[in-house]
C-alpha cells in the first residue's frame, strides 16, 4: 500500500505554464496600453486574469486532496478540511457535453460536496477513485 499516491495537486507543469502565459498576456497588455489599442488592452487584461486566477488558486491550494487511514483531507480557498472515512461516500460522475466525456470525483461530507476533475487531481479521477477505496478498506 505503500506506492500509493496519497495526495493529488494540479501537475506542476501546468501551474508554471500557467503563470509563464500570465506573464505573456500581461506583457500583451502593456505594449496594448502603449500603443492605445484599448480593444486588445480589455481583452488581454481579462485573460490574464482568468489565467492568473487559476495559477494563483492551484498555487495556494496545494494539495487538493489527501488521504491516510483516517479519512480525507480536501483543501479549498475556504481553508482545509477533515474528512473521516466514517461520514464520507466518494463516487464518480460522468457527463457527456459536447461529444465528450467528463469525469469527476464527488466527495460527499454531511452536507458538503466537494467534486475534483483531472485538473484538479493531477490524474485521472478514476485512478484515485481506486487509490482511495484501497486506503479505505
Amino acid at each position: 500500500m505503500d506506492n500509493y499516491p496519497t495526495s493529488w495537486a494540479p501537475r506542476q507543469a501546468v501551474v508554471v505554464s500557467a503563470w509563464a502565459v500570465t506573464a505573456l498576456l500581461l506583457a500583451g497588455v502593456v505594449t496594448d496600453a502603449l500603443t492605445g489599442d484599448r480593444g486588445g488592452l480589455v481583452l488581454f487584461a481579462l485573460a490574464a486574469v482568468a489565467v492568473g486566477a487559476f495559477a494563483a488558486h492551484a498555487t495556494i491550494v496545494r494539495p487538493r486532496l489527501a488521504a491516510d487511514a483516517e479519512g480525507l483531507v480536501a483543501r479549498t480557498l475556504g481553508g482545509t478540511h477533515r474528512l473521516p472515512w466514517a461520514q464520507t461516500r466518494t463516487r464518480l460522475r460522468t457527463t457527456r457535453r459536447m461529444g465528450r466525456d467528463g469525469v469527476t470525483l464527488e466527495i460527499e461530507h454531511d452536507d458538503q460536496l466537494y467534486v475534483f476533475g483531472w485538473l484538479d487531481l493531477g490524474e485521472d479521477p478514476r485512478d484515485v477513485l481506486d487509490v482511495l477505496s484501497t486506503l479505505r478498506s
